[in-house]
């Protein structure tokens, strides 16, 4: 892997990682958090509203775009649709996950709750679902084998 873009980067744990175990690979964090892009590297970037001018090998986004209302989360998965040359991390909780999965105590609940319909939707039109969060771009030459795609 050549290059990493962190979306929504936060403390750090997945740019950081990346560039400690992989120092040949170009890693890309941002933020809209101009706090977190101080105090741990990142460039000030919205995802809603920024398109990456070159792709990466690998796109996480990670608990990102349920702070975005609707618009601004279709404009978010049209660029990292844009930004994704193979592979897409995502993760981000679903009213279901709301329902059963999310320990309520510990989780901010200040967010636009969507359904895994609705992200999956919006998703596909521009990735292949390989499971357990991740997303293959359709641009990407990579080749998932029937039992390696989710249905």
């Amino acid at each position: 892997m050549r290059s990493v873009l962190d979306i929504g980067a936060g403390v750090g744990y997945w740019s950081d990682w990346y560039r400690k175990n992989f120092s040949s690979t170009k890693v890309v964090s941002v933020d809209v958090s101009e706090h977190a892009c101080k105090k741990y590297g990142h460039q000030l970037r919205d995802i809603s509203r920024w398109t990456p001018s070159r792709k990466f090998d690998l796109v996480v986004c990670q608990s990102v775009l349920q702070y975005l209302d609707d618009r601004a989360a279709r404009a978010a998965i049209k660029n990292l649709a844009t930004a994704t040359r193979h592979v897409l991390f995502f993760e981000v909780p679903t009213t279901r996950d709301l329902r059963h999965n999310v320990d309520r105590t510990v989780t901010d609940l200040e967010i636009y709750a969507r359904t895994g319909k609705w992200y999956k939707n919006e998703l596909s039109k521009k990735f292949k679902q390989a499971g357990a969060g991740i997303w293959i771009a359709k641009s990407s030459t990579i080749v998932l084998y029937e039992l390696e795609s989710a249905p």
